[in-house]
């Protein structure tokens, strides 16, 4: 699986600013739940693009655990996209998707370890 991790955490970093952004009353709701919409369709273009290698033995299960893992995260961004410029609830929103940046710190650190796995075992590392 080859990813730019950092275009990821550059994605999640602007979508975490644009969530601890004041001024959700009135106006400026609006702004921000655009700001944060478009925060969110820059994370979801760096999971698209996660691309994935084939690989062999037993790397293949963690690759298809991260694969499904990322599927379930496109997912949930898909729901929560309409959400932020619909639900009366801002606040909820706003909760879920900090839930969400977890996730997808989780899911980062997952495909960098798969990635760091996967050259040991090119280079031939700790046998």
């Amino acid at each position: 699986m080859t990813v730019t991790m950092t275009g990821m955490a550059a994605a999640t970093e602007a979508l975490h600013e644009a969530l601890d952004a004041p001024g959700r009353t009135g106006a400026a709701l609006g702004s921000w739940r655009w700001t944060v919409r478009q925060r969110m369709a820059a994370v979801r273009d760096e999971l698209v693009a996660e691309a994935e290698d084939p690989h062999d033995g037993w790397l293949v299960a963690r690759s298809g655990t991260v694969l499904r893992e990322r599927t379930a995260l496109l997912g949930r961004l898909s729901v929560l996209g309409p959400q932020v410029l619909e639900c009366t609830d801002a606040e909820a929103v706003r909760g879920e998707l900090h839930r969400l940046l977890v996730d997808l710190a989780h899911h980062a650190q997952r495909v960098n370890d798969l990635v760091y796995d996967d050259v040991e075992l090119e280079l031939g590392g700790s046998e």
